[in-house]
């Protein structure tokens, strides 16, 4: 019982037996005396106090400290009014020890009662017994740790936690073995395809054979002029355009010009023009490209004195000889670093375009005719180019889905502006099912031209295709409204299996229309067999589709590589014969002159060393000449190089130069495809050039006539292809640039006194040229 603060009638009463209805309520205490009831004073009753936890710390040495934590409540017990004590096992007795209560706080959440023991120093406590009561009036209550309550849900959780991992083991394990299934038939099904894959890449290098075109009508040669043009600019910029232009039919305008005969007969004082291009090459913003290109002109404005250019040749390469020698003669004519250099290999392209035409042009087009139908007996990317059949890893299509060859009927109607020949003409033709309708375009052409030695009428872009069916006439193009959309937005351009056209499909050649539909411009956003800028390089047939995706690897296709080299490798190699034999034990005037003006050059300056005599020959004739006709097929024949063409040739014209070098080659596994495929080759080759070389040196030395007359009689050949004022301007335009400097240069030589006079009256000639705007 405790009384009420500040009202000392109130009292509480604490009681165990208090039932659960009263509690919290207040009631009236009446006392009876004799019949009658007087009230008396006013019972308030509260529930037991809760305890919720303790803590007792014993590192407190000696002190003991424990806290006890109880919810809070409206009793406001004091700490006078608790009393705690702890209980603990000493042997078989129990043992208490009371604690002083220190104070009571009281928090929002709960209160804590802190207690304190002193002990003593022999006191020896058993904790691992020890329990906890607190005892207030005639209430006690023994207090448990939270900890236990921990202990109980563990003990019910963990039967749980057990039950659930063993479920989960026995799940997993099923996937598992269900997956392992599932990857064992993957790689079974992926070892089948690669097995598959091999073999016939083993059986197509035994079996296969390419038929060789025997006729491929006239040898679609370019004109010398157009041949001369694209070996001096390569880059075929403006400068082969306005060379292009027909020579006017009357020369006498040109013959009374005084300025372009003053400017004519000075470039034909070789003094003059020996120092000119020396005091040129020694400006430092006369760059290579400089270089190149007054070489050209150059060799155009002497085009009718070639005796007079080689000899400024001679003079020339003995400067750059001298320049060289003391630095490493080896890289004597490597690049293209002077006008001399540029100046070669136009020398070599006008006096051996004769030969070119005559002996090398007809196995050399062999080789590209023989390359693009391998090329297209299989697969070919319309976007990127890239081929199954290919010599350039780098342009092999490795993504190839199976494919199929398709025979259908092409009638090629008569032109009429044509009014030979048939009325029509119908050739069977052999396409491919994944073959887009420009490539089908171009297989027919290319079968008409083998079949009647000739061109059709039209060009690629005049002509359409048109489906022949007894129900319907359909147009095939390579975009219309059809065509398959992949789920990034990219078209796929329509092929022969896109328009289910079988063997024996009939297709009709007609020309188009003014305003007729042309083409799809290819972009980004088509594709063909491979997505564009695909990591991955998926492929399209799979690609934007849900459902399994072959694997495909590219080495797997690499005996694609040594199958193409073995289909051409009669043709390659009839070529390279064709370049480096000597018929009739006969070698080009050029060659034979150049090859012994450089054997008399080392032998003046005294090198001993028969190799920098073999890397002079090599640099001036193959690399200089041949490797660039072997890479640019489009300088000698009228047709149209393309980019896969090109990775083909450059992979002929590395085997060709490995051929002409000293070094030998150590090659190992990792070493480039295309140093590979033609590694046993090289070694005959090898031989059989440095036979070439011994060949032409042992022939009889040509006579100074035999070679002026040989080139005269080319100087006449050409003597009107090319407008010669035309390049007398730009030699100009290089010798007004740089024109003090000239002149400085001969004010210090001696003997130019009347070379500057003239170059004075030619300056002045143009000068007044340039007032009336007419230069």
């Amino acid at each position: 019982v405790s009384k009420c603060p500040g009202n000392e009638s109130e009292y509480h009463y604490l009681t165990p037996s208090l039932s659960h209805a009263a509690e919290g309520k207040v009631v009236d205490m009446m006392l009876k005396v004799e019949t009658t009831f007087i009230p008396c004073v006013k019972l308030h009753y509260h529930p037991d106090p809760v305890f919720i936890n303790y803590q007792l710390h014993t590192e407190l040495d000696p002190d003991l400290e424990l806290k006890i934590y109880k919810e809070n409540d409206n009793l406001n017990i004091s700490k006078t009014e608790v009393d705690v004590y702890l209980s603990y096992m000493s042997g078989a007795q129990t043992k208490k020890i009371w604690f002083s209560v220190q104070n009571i706080t009281k928090k929002t959440d709960r209160s804590t009662i802190l207690c304190k023991y002193k002990r003593e120093g022999t006191d020896k406590i058993d904790f691992s017994t020890v329990k906890v009561f607190v005892k207030l009036g005639n209430f006690e209550h023994e207090v448990k740790p939270a900890s236990s309550h921990i202990y109980l849900y563990v003990l019910i959780l963990l039967p749980i936690v057990v039950g659930v991992i063993i479920a989960a083991f026995i799940v997993t394990r099923y996937k598992s073995k269900e997956l392992t299934r599932k990857q064992s038939q993957q790689l079974e099904l992926l070892e089948y395809e690669i097995r598959k894959e091999i073999r016939e890449g083993f059986a197509e290098l035994q079996m296969d054979e390419l038929d060789v075109v025997d006729s491929f009508g006239t040898v679609p040669f370019l004109d010398y002029k157009h041949f001369a043009l694209r070996t001096f600019f390569p880059e075929s910029g403006g400068f082969a355009s306005i060379f292009s232009e027909d020579m006017p039919q009357s020369r006498d305008q040109t013959s009374k010009d005084d300025s372009f005969n003053m400017l004519h007969a000075l470039i034909c004082n070789k003094n003059f023009l020996v120092t000119l291009i020396h005091t040129l090459e020694k400006q430092k913003n006369f760059s290579v490209k400089d270089r190149c290109l007054f070489a050209s002109f150059l060799t155009i404005a002497l085009q009718t004195k070639l005796v007079y250019l080689t000899h400024i040749l001679e003079v020339l390469t003995k400067d750059l000889m001298e320049q060289s020698s003391n630095v490493q003669p080896k890289l004597l004519l490597r690049r293209t670093e002077s006008v001399v250099e540029k100046l070669l290999t136009n020398w070599m392209s006008v006096c051996l375009s004769g030969f070119l035409r005559e002996t090398i042009g007809e196995p050399f087009y062999l080789l590209v005719t023989t390359l693009n139908q391998r090329i297209n007996k299989g697969p070919v990317d319309a976007i990127t180019c890239k081929a199954l059949y290919t010599l350039n890893e780098d342009w092999l299509l490795w993504q190839v889905s199976e494919f199929k060859t398709v025979t259908v009927n092409i009638i090629f109607e008569k032109i009429p502006e044509n009014e030979s020949g048939d009325a029509c003409q119908v050739i069977q033709v052999n396409v491919l099912d994944c073959d887009t309708i420009g490539q089908a375009k171009e297989k027919s052409l290319q079968a008409f031209l083998n079949k009647n030695g000739f061109l059709y009428g039209l060009q690629l872009d005049e002509i359409g295709l048109e489906l022949v069916s007894e129900e319907q006439q359909r147009e095939l193009l390579d975009i219309d409204g059809s065509s398959e959309v992949m789920e990034d937005g990219i078209r796929k351009l329509n092929t022969i299996s896109h328009y289910e056209i079988s063997n024996g499909a009939t297709i009709r050649v007609f020309k188009k229309k003014a305003n007729s539909r042309s083409d799809v411009d290819y972009s980004d956003e088509h594709c063909h067999l491979i997505l564009p800028d695909s990591e991955a390089n998926k492929d399209v047939k799979g690609a934007g589709h849900k459902g399994k995706q072959k694997f495909k690897v590219k080495e797997m296709y690499l005996t694609k590589l040594l199958s193409t080299k073995v289909a051409i490798h009669s043709v390659v190699e009839k070529l390279f014969r064709s370049i480096w034999s000597l018929p009739n034990n006969k070698a080009p005037v050029a060659i034979k002159y150049f090859f012994d003006f450089l054997d008399a050059q080392a032998e003046s300056k005294k090198i001993t060393d028969p190799d920098v005599v073999h890397i002079w020959k090599t640099n001036s004739l193959p690399l200089r000449f041949w490797v660039n006709i072997l890479k640019n097929p489009q300088f000698v024949f009228d047709i149209k190089k393309t980019s896969h063409i090109d990775g083909c040739l450059s992979v002929i014209a590395q085997a060709f130069m490995d051929a002409f070098s000293l070094a030998e080659q150590t090659l190992g596994k990792e070493a480039p495809t295309n140093k590979l495929l033609y590694a046993k080759d090289i070694p005959l080759y090898k031989k059989e050039v440095k036979a070439y070389y011994k060949a032409i040196r042992d022939l009889p030395p040509l006579t100074t006539s035999e070679v002026e007359e040989f080139l005269t009689q080319e100087s006449k050949k050409h003597e009107n292809e090319f407008n010669e004022k035309v390049a007398l301007i730009e030699i100009y335009r290089y010798i007004v640039k740089y024109y003090d400097e000239i002149v400085s240069k001969l004010e210090r030589e001696r003997g130019f006194e009347e070379v500057q006079k003239q170059l004075q009256q030619v300056k002045a000639l143009f000068d007044e040229k340039k007032k009336c705007k007419w230069l």
